[in-house]
């Protein structure tokens, strides 16, 4: 999507264009995540924030792996060694 260029108004708000908004798959009063990354600022919508941190951590767990019943089945095993 090519960039546009939007104002900053009062209270320091940002205007995001409607095309914008609807790419990113964001609406009037969703919460979003923003940051600053190498001197740009970044938006995005929280799922999208959560598909990226799944992908992250697939990278190292196997497809299929369950690291929540993993973490019970480590404290029971730590309960009943107490």
């Amino acid at each position: 999507m090519d960039a546009q260029r939007v104002k900053i108004v009062d209270g320091g708000k940002l205007v995001i264009p409607a095309s914008m908004r609807r790419n990113l798959g964001i609406s009037t009063g969703d919460t979003v995540l923003v940051d600053v990354h190498d001197g740009e600022l970044r938006v995005r919508s929280v799922s999208r924030a959560i598909e990226r941190a799944r992908a992250i951590v697939r990278r190292y767990v196997p497809e299929g792996d369950q690291l929540a019943d993993e973490l019970i089945e480590d404290r029971r095993a730590e309960a009943e060694r107490e």
